[in-house]
């Protein structure tokens, strides 16, 4: 067990309602490991896509502050986590980011496990020792449309009901017949809090993204209204459901800490996230044309994509240190569609590419700022409403003992 730090109930009081949260969350080393306890071990992440795996043995990590999972499909075709921790001595069992394996050998003392986790050889341990009981821990595991999610904890928050009324929203996109055609990471030094709440909130956008401010309408609310109605006749002509959205920020579905989604116009002229406008890849599942608009979506409190009518890019904050943090970006294409034929890498990763570039130099100098002695929490504009639910779920989420 981890004992909630005292400073965690010092700095929960001092925090005022609408205001930025105080230093001590982006700068202290006890909050740091509580989060990873509390937050990151206790939800669902989205890891992967089922397309990363396609037979029996094939796997990848996922590692996050001091934790490692181990993602793979078993013998039997199922998609699996397991901690990647032997549990003799606990030495990481696999040391490649990615492979295939008919067993998993610990580098150490050579402890071989079943793809399924079960332990199959402990060398030498005695007539008295019981494979059976030692095990690769699980980690839970929900695939949601061919996406992955992965909580560490056996007490996983519920999330099939979100799911559930995310489902019918997401199923003209095909999200199961995707996939991952690259992956990019740009670490930033700064507290993962900080990097995700960048991405939750836009008034940021017209100063600091030049290129993505031409396209997406999220950098002004009043222009975002007023193209709705338009995008949201086109999306239905499309194939896509009819959606009435409120631009406060709520949805026709549950949001917060379960799912959210909003599909939101781009300006006159785009057809998707492209440097020109002009479509980037085929047409995701059964759509039936380009609509001009784009979808943002969260799964729980750490997982987020934006759908275009052509392509998906999902975004991670993943944490390595206390102000250690790497933002990884993942695109996805009909997994049918060829490179250098249907679509161009380069093309397709302009935009997230530039944006993520300029992400990286506000956040830098955003926890610059922060670790002055001088920095006091100001008070967040309307259109980062957004981080006010962070902050809500994040509260309940950390006031328990790991």
């Amino acid at each position: 067990m981890m004992s909630r730090p005292d400073e965690m109930d010092d700095l929960m009081a001092q925090h005022r309602q609408g205001h930025a949260l105080p230093r001590g969350f982006y700068t202290s080393d006890a909050i740091f490991d509580y989060d990873i306890a509390t937050v990151w071990n206790r939800n669902w992440i989205w890891v992967g896509h089922e397309s990363q795996i396609p037979e029996p043995g094939d796997y990848f990590l996922f590692d996050y502050g001091h934790e490692s999972l181990i993602i793979v499909r078993d013998r039997e075709g199922e998609v699996r986590a397991h901690l990647n921790v032997c549990r003799h001595r606990g030495s990481r069992v696999c040391t490649e980011d990615s492979g295939r394996a008919r067993v998993f050998v610990c580098p150490y003392h050579a402890w071989t496990y079943e793809l399924s986790g079960e332990l199959r050889a402990g060398r030498e341990m005695g007539p008295d020792f019981d494979p059976s009981k030692w095990g690769l821990l699980p980690a839970q595991v929900i695939v949601f449309q061919g996406l992955i999610l992965v909580c560490p904890s056996s007490d996983a928050p519920p999330l099939d009901t979100a799911l559930a009324q995310l489902a019918p929203l997401t199923a003209p996109f095909g999200l199961e017949d995707l996939k991952v055609v690259h992956t990019a990471s740009y670490p930033v030094p700064a507290n993962w809090k900080l990097a995700l709440e960048n991405y939750l909130e836009c008034y940021h956008c017209a100063p600091a993204h030049q290129e993505y401010s031409r396209s997406h309408t999220l950098k002004s609310p009043q222009q975002m209204e007023a193209l709705l109605p338009d995008m949201c006749e086109r999306a239905v002509a499309a194939g896509l459901p009819d959606q009435t959205l409120d631009l406060t920020g709520e949805a026709a579905i549950a949001h917060g800490a379960e799912v959210f989604y909003r599909r939101y116009p781009l300006f006159d002229g785009y057809k998707t996230g492209s440097k020109t406008g002009a479509p980037l890849a085929p047409l995701l599942g059964n759509l039936t044309g380009f609509d001009g608009g784009a979808t943002d979506i969260v799964m729980g409190i750490l997982n987020y994509l934006l759908i275009y009518s052509d392509h998906v890019v999902g975004y991670r904050f993943v944490p390595r240190g206390v102000q250690e943090t790497d933002i990884q970006v993942v695109w996805m294409v009909r997994k049918d569609a060829q490179e250098g034929q249907d679509f161009q890498i380069e093309d397709l990763t302009w935009l997230w590419h530039v944006t993520s570039q300029d992400d990286e130099r506000i956040i830098r100098h955003n926890q610059s700022g922060v670790n002055s002695h001088f920095f006091q929490p100001g008070p967040l504009a309307e259109m980062e409403w957004a981080i006010n639910d962070f902050y809500e779920c994040y509260k309940t989420m950390t006031n328990s003992t790991a």
